[in-house]
């Protein structure tokens, strides 16, 4: 008996140990609307108002400056404000119908809208028999079929349930917050050359931070990161730039002309 249960055992395979591979994780950068709306705020209020506010510094008055400074400042931010929200309105409205749309397709005309799902594989590289299940899953389900259509052959994104408001208030926040630290030093001094010089440093340093952080938010390495602090920083030094030589001179042309 001892030696049948011997090679019973020896006779029964030992199957190796499986282990189940753990779920892979991707980390992606994130690229959000409402980042999207609060980056284009930051970066037009740092750049704009700055702007202004340098080239009126040519006419050495605080007080000129200060006024025309939150003249553009709320006027901007309310601009900047609506435009985001219309956009996002439109956008919405536009999803909207195009789906309205494909609904009626896939309703009558499905032969049509099935080979279309066939076209989209193929520009993928998907041969026709290689999709046939797929294109049968999709079939099963309309609302399925009709999100496939409007992801991959339209390339729409859905927008946010009443985000139009939203977007609309970041991007006038956004705007109202990087005009006013440039304008700062403006009421801080009276002397307007020292409320200059010290608004371009504020500003230049908030612009390299701003292009640093903004690139590494969305993806990039530090080494292009970097780059894109430089640029930020270049844009907005030689919008300040013309602004001041452009007031400079029309203020000269009126005094000669005087």
């Amino acid at each position: 008996m001892a030696e049948l249960s011997t090679s019973s055992s020896a006779a029964t395979p030992i199957e190796p140990a499986t282990e189940k591979p753990s779920p892979h994780k991707e980390t992606h950068s994130s690229s959000s609307p409402l980042l999207r709306d609060f980056t284009i705020g930051l970066a037009d209020g740092l750049t704009v108002p700055f702007a202004l506010t340098a080239g009126l510094s040519s006419l050495g008055n605080t007080h000129l400056v200060i006024l025309a400074g939150l003249a553009e400042l709320f006027a901007g931010s309310i601009s900047m404000g609506l435009g985001a929200y219309l956009a996002t309105v439109t956008e919405a409205k536009h999803y909207r119908n195009e789906e309205a749309r494909e609904w009626k397709e896939v309703i009558e005309k499905p032969a049509e809208e099935e080979e279309e799902i066939y076209e989209v594989f193929a520009s993928y590289g998907v041969r026709r028999e290689e999709a046939r299940g797929v294109v049968q899953g999709l079939k099963r389900d309309p609302e399925v079929w009709v999100r496939f259509m409007m992801d991959f052959e339209l390339q729409l994104e859905r927008p946010a349930a009443k985000g139009a408001w939203l977007a609309g208030l970041v991007m006038a926040v956004a705007y109202f917050f990087g005009g006013l630290l440039p304008m700062i030093p403006y009421f801080a001094f009276h002397n307007v050359t020292h409320a200059l010089f010290t608004s371009i440093g504020i500003t230049a340093f908030i612009l390299v931070v701003f292009g640093y952080v903004k690139a590494i938010i969305t993806g990039c390495q530090r080494k292009d990161a970097l780059w894109s602090a430089l640029q930020t920083l270049v844009i907005g030094v030689v919008a300040a730039g013309v602004s001041y030589g452009i007031v400079r001179g029309v203020n000269s042309s009126v005094h000669v002309a005087a």
